[in-house]
């Protein structure tokens, strides 16, 4: 098993823990104040993501064959989902993360639960994310 694989698969397992919908958004709430602070210096326009209905920035380091990622968010829910992306797409190589299979999101019910503006939301911070990992992985072919 990949070490996506076993973040997915944790994070599905904790997710499973909650029955109601009120503690799974609670949760996620609890993930968002865990997430690492971005340096100010990141919360720039240009590290806005584009789509998203509150505002979330996200950068992205490439160091060693791995891609880093720290975000923020304006809302508490969707920095929670900041949070679980990172978690499970940090800390990999270029080519892993975009050819990640994030079918997990589905799997915990979370793109059901949302907002359509949160939904859009969730969507545009993995395209940045994988559009982070494929510029990293051109520029280190090059």
């Amino acid at each position: 098993m990949t070490e996506f694989e076993l973040r997915a698969q944790q994070i599905e397992e904790e997710f499973a823990m909650f029955d109601d919908w009120m503690d799974k958004y609670n949760y996620l709430i609890e993930l968002g104040r865990s997430l690492p602070l971005i340096d100010e210096k990141y919360k720039q326009q240009q590290y806005l993501i584009e789509g998203c209905q509150s505002r979330v920035w996200l950068y992205a380091e490439f160091c060693d064959g791995k891609v880093y990622y720290t975000a923020d968010s304006d809302a508490i829910i969707t920095k929670g989902i900041a949070s679980l992306l990172i978690r499970l797409l940090n800390d990999l190589t270029p080519s892993e993360i975009i050819d990640a299979d994030l079918s997990v999101l589905d799997r915990i019910g979370l793109k059901e639960h949302l907002s359509p503006t949160r939904s859009n939301g969730l969507v545009s911070m993995i395209k940045q994310m994988k559009l982070y990992a494929m510029a990293f992985k051109a520029k280190n072919e090059a």
